[in-house]
């Protein structure tokens, strides 16, 4: 008899049908797995042996072989030790077939029998719920998997439990999704409030925010730019469902949705400049999730620009068009979605201080040149606001605080959102920022004045297509923020002044 046991591998965050074919026949005794296993598969068969004879039960002295199909998929991690383990079971008459094929299994065992947390659990039920199946996970992964809504899910902590369940000696009840990771709580996020000064960065945060636009600020050291970068998530309108949905199975296909808890609040990485291409766009053996997957539907902020490697720059210039990184190895090809805002923050030069009289830099203009070279024409156009944010005056410091603090912005910028949800509502797009083609110069012509200005500065300031087209995005989001159904020509001049052909000075 040949046992049929349905798990999963991944694709990117997409699950894949994986059937575990178990064939027991006569002969020496022999162990094996097959269908391109790495590693950690391999291992499974020590793992399951361990785990079936700490709760009395033993291998059948028979030839085993287990099949992982479709062979020519990869199977990577220890998620399918469960799903082998319950195969053998099947075989064995121990599980009964028809109860164990109406379920997709996932879970790790260990050599006590206790079925261990994987990843992936939330794609994996979803999937199984499309498949109008259950799913068996382990019991601290049993409230991740019910965000898939009503489907069937057994969470067992032990491969004993399981067994007792299908013998009907045991019942394993649903997991309840608890008041902990169902967190209705007000966020709380630092204010824009305690920023002295900087009124035009504030303002410049605030377009960006409204249009989801790529956002470069420049400026000498300790002037506020990571203090406004941290700040943006919390004018940014929180997430849909359906964002909720993509930003959890990615941190649950990395391992980083702890204690089930689903996410509500848009993602915010900060990777170190000393962040490798792996880290930033995904890879590794297994092709995990770089920092810009992580940042889906959320900010990648990148502090130092400059100090980054310059290949992992370039790096970004694809998912900033397109919105997804592909990965290519030899073995695999893996796509994951990478729609993240981009918010970098740089010095005018190595010693930060290019233009402070106080403070002159005494390798002016070279130090500059070298410095804000290591930024690439491409990726630099790729960004749609440029802003000084100078150093902070004593004046500045001394004014009482502002009136306007996050609160009040953020629902500025949720009106503006609105206007945008409203005319994009037939389109697979959200925001300004993704408007492209004749569809962007329907929404963003400007009008007489506009348009003359716009053409001066084509050709005075020498804008790439691509820029042309972002001075229209921001114009469209600035023209949104005023209530305006028209690009007018103070829009396209705000929208102009925060495009810079060149940091130099």
């Amino acid at each position: 008899m040949v046992a049929h046991i349905s798990t999963v591998s991944f694709e990117g965050i997409r699950p894949i049908a994986v059937d575990v074919q178990v064939h027991m026949s006569s002969g020496l005794p022999y162990f094996g797995i097959v269908g391109l296993p790495d590693k950690a598969v391999g291992e499974s068969k020590d793992r399951i042996r361990s785990a079936l004879t700490s709760i009395g039960l033993a291998l059948p002295p028979s030839r085993i072989i287990i099949n992982l199909a479709p062979a020519d998929v990869n199977k990577e991690g220890s998620h399918y030790d469960l799903a082998i383990a319950l195969g053998l079971l099947v075989s064995m008459g121990i599980v009964p077939k028809e109860e164990a094929a109406k379920y997709i299994v996932m879970g790790e065992l260990a050599l006590d029998g206790g079925v261990a947390r994987v990843s992936g659990v939330l794609p994996s039920a979803i999937f199984a719920s499309s498949e109008n199946k259950g799913i068996i996970c382990p019991k601290s992964n049993g409230i991740e998997a019910c965000w898939a809504g009503d489907i069937e899910i057994l969470a067992p902590g032990n491969i004993l439990e399981l067994i007792n369940h299908f013998k009907g000696s045991q019942s394993l009840t649903r997991p309840e999704i608890s008041n902990a990771a169902n967190d209705d709580a007000p966020l709380n996020y630092p204010d824009l409030r305690d920023i002295k000064g900087q009124e035009s960065a504030k303002r410049a945060l605030e377009v960006a925010a409204s249009g989801g636009h790529n956002l470069l600020m420049i400026g000498p050291p300790g002037s506020g730019k990571s203090m406004l970068a941290s700040r943006l998530p919390g004018i940014i309108p929180g997430l849909d469902s359906r964002e909720m949905l993509d930003v959890s199975m990615i941190a649950s296909i990395s391992g980083q949705l702890d204690g089930g808890v689903i996410k509500r609040i848009r993602p915010f990485r900060d990777p170190h400049h000393n962040c490798s291409m792996a880290a930033m766009v995904g890879g590794g053996k297994r092709a995990l999730p770089g920092e810009v997957t992580l940042a889906h539907n959320g900010v990648l902020f990148l502090d130092e620009l400059p100090e980054f490697p310059r290949n992992v720059l370039d790096s970004l210039r694809q998912p900033l068009e397109t919105g997804k990184i592909m990965i290519a190895r030899a073995e695999a090809h893996v796509t994951y979605p990478a729609n993240f805002q981009l918010v970098a923050a740089m010095n005018p030069c190595r010693c930060g201080y290019l233009g402070d009289a106080s403070r002159a830099c005494n390798k002016a203009p070279r130090c500059a040149v070298d410095y804000q070279s290591k930024i690439s024409g491409p990726m630099f156009d790729r960004i749609d606001i440029h802003i000084d944010v100078p150093q902070v005056s004593p004046a500045d410091l001394n004014k009482e605080p502002a009136k306007e603090g996050t609160k009040e912005i953020a629902e500025r910028v949720a009106r503006t959102r609105e206007i945008q949800a409203e005319r994009y509502k037939e389109m697979d797009i959200t925001t300004n920022s993704e408007a492209d083609g004749e569809f962007l110069y329907k929404i963003a012509a400007p009008d007489q004045e506009g348009k003359k200005l716009l053409d001066v500065a084509y050709e005075k300031m020498g804008l790439s297509m691509r820029g042309y087209n972002r001075v229209l995005r921001v114009a469209r989001t600035i023209a949104d923020m005023e209530g305006s159904d028209n690009v007018m020509k103070h829009h396209i001049a705000e929208s102009l002044n925060y495009r810079k052909i060149s940091l130099k000075s």
